[in-house]
């Protein structure tokens, strides 16, 4: 069981790369979508670089755009699961099918030892809907800046008596 500070735990992550990063996709937004609009001559090297890619490569930086904002989305997905995957509050979407209890165990079994054993699967006891809900919004637009918070956070273990 979860301690009531566990389950509510969030730690905003470091202004210092939450500005990094919102200046990085803010640019970077302005590249794909206003191109026209920037004064490249103003921005030093940047300025040049950024011109070739306009000119040369918009669909690459185009696609990279929605990638990097689907790697976003990725990782704030993960970030919920890592709040309360493993504290029994996590009910995989096989638990509600309409399958043989056999198949069923089969497979969650597997699944559970298969995240059971990578190292940033472990128990976090976050259960509290608005601590996954800041973890879930800090990760999507912070990205790795966030999760990483996350995946370094060990809960407190209660004491057996």
């Amino acid at each position: 069981m979860a301690t009531a500070a566990g389950a509510t735990y969030f730690q905003r992550g470091s202004l210092f790369w939450f500005t990094v990063i919102t200046l990085s996709f803010g640019y970077y937004t302005w590249v794909v979508f206003w191109p026209q609009s920037i004064p490249y001559q103003n921005l030093g090297p940047l300025g040049p670089f950024t011109q070739y890619l306009v000119d040369h490569h918009h669909t690459l930086l185009c696609n990279g755009y929605w990638l990097a904002w689907l790697i976003h989305v990725g990782e704030s997905l993960y970030a919920i699961v890592l709040c309360n995957f493993l504290d029994g509050s996590f009910r995989h979407p096989l638990q509600h099918a309409t399958c043989s209890f056999t198949l069923r165990v089969c497979v969650l079994g597997r699944i559970t030892l298969l995240l059971r054993s990578l190292p940033s699967f472990r128990h976090k006891g976050i259960t509290s809907g608005r601590a996954q809900l800041l973890w879930f919004l800090q990760t999507f637009f912070f990205g790795i800046a966030s999760l990483t918070i996350l995946i370094a956070y060990k809960r407190k273990r209660q004491k057996q008596t």
